[in-house]
């Protein structure tokens, strides 16, 4: 165990040192879920595509709707929709997922995109195979952006303070969809504030210049802000019943799957890559497994390859447990598993376990 001067105990995540927790991670979820928590996200991979058409080089790439240009709702504050996607092979594989966003002009500064470390190697590759440099430049920036994320009843009023400066209406952090952002002044470089709900307390997601960026966080914990490690983040996002890539998909997944075509495919675009599949998948076909978030009860967190087993005693698996959480909100063990298509239970250590209908069953009272 490797234990950083800040108190952060660390632990591997594909292939970085992220921090795990703080030394009390029932004190970081109760911040996170009772008051605010700030997360450090700088793990994730930050790339940025410029040049003189980067766009329609993304759009035959990336699975959503493509994020428009910043708008100025005064003339302090600009803002826009980033947009979620996944990026395929021609057979519909995922070869990562990802939020894309343009904080200003197509050819330079470019999109911003946030990317999975576990799906950084592979959409390097790909990109290096199907965009060409003298139309789109890709750079990895990771190093000289960074993105922390704050979650909590209380995050909206430090954001809006601390990264907004004020300059931000509170209706819009009442009533920000998914992806939203607001960035104060002109410049480029300015702090971008992104509504998330990659976890299910309210949570925004600040992107800028690593300085900038460590400044706002060490500002955010005066300000009385926990800091919050990388375990406690994924308890919030399983009992969100949100799938991460490299956990629960990866290089075998299609996205129907996985869940994530509402969010992650627009329908009405025309070509990209792994296309034919999704539509031949939506129009008269099916996905033989489905991702679902599993209430196991009070055991014992399984290992992640736990196998879920048919009911009728044969031993036949029919599920995959992808990633678990211990879950004060739910009192017991939540896991994201692929379970066999039209499975209603599941046998689990000899209890049998419901299986939702959907990725998330409905939302408890």
């Amino acid at each position: 165990m490797t234990v950083r001067d800040d108190g952060a105990v660390l632990s591997d995540y594909h292939g970085h040192k992220v921090a795990r927790h703080f030394g009390d991670p029932s004190a970081e979820y109760e911040a996170a879920t009772k008051a605010v928590a700030v997360f450090d996200r700088g793990h994730r991979t930050r790339l940025t595509v410029s040049g003189r058409s980067p766009g329609q080089m993304l759009n035959g790439i990336l699975t959503g709707r493509m994020p428009a240009p910043p708008a100025a709702s005064d003339e302090a504050v600009l803002g826009g929709v980033a947009t979620y996607h996944a990026v395929l092979t021609p057979k519909g594989k995922m070869i990562t997922d990802l939020w894309a966003l343009l904080p200003g002009e197509e050819e330079s500064p470019g999109f911003l995109l946030d990317v999975p470390v576990a799906g950084r190697e592979g959409l390097l590759d790909h990109f290096r195979r199907f965009m060409p440099p003298r139309f789109a430049a890709v750079s990895d920036v990771s190093s000289a952006w960074g993105s922390v994320s704050v979650v909590g009843p209380e995050a909206a009023g430090l954001v809006s303070r601390l990264a907004l400066g004020l300059r931000v209406d509170d209706a819009w952090f009442r009533g920000t969809t998914e992806g939203e952002w607001r960035r104060v002044g002109q410049s480029s470089d300015g702090l971008i504030v992104a509504r998330t709900h990659e976890v299910w307390p309210d949570a925004w997601t600040i992107y800028g210049l690593t300085d900038a960026v460590t400044a706002l966080r060490h500002v955010l914990i005066g300000a009385g802000a926990r800091p919050a490690g990388l375990g406690v983040w994924s308890t919030l996002r399983i009992e969100a019943g949100r799938p991460v890539f490299g956990s629960d998909m990866d290089e075998r997944t299609i996205p129907p799957e996985a869940g994530i075509v509402d969010r992650a495919i627009d329908q009405q675009k025309g070509c990209y890559t792994g296309q034919e599949v999704i539509v031949r998948i939506r129009d008269r076909g099916h996905v033989n497994r489905q991702l679902r978030r599993l209430e196991l009860g009070d055991v014992a967190a399984p290992p992640s390859g736990s196998e879920l087993h048919d009911i009728d005693g044969s031993g036949k698996v029919v599920g995959e447990i992808t990633s678990v959480a211990q879950s004060p909100a739910f009192g017991g063990v939540l896991a994201m598993a692929y379970v066999r298509r039209g499975a209603e239970r599941v046998l689990f250590n000899g209890r049998e376990i419901p299986v939702p209908e959907f990725v998330v069953a409905p939302t408890r009272g």
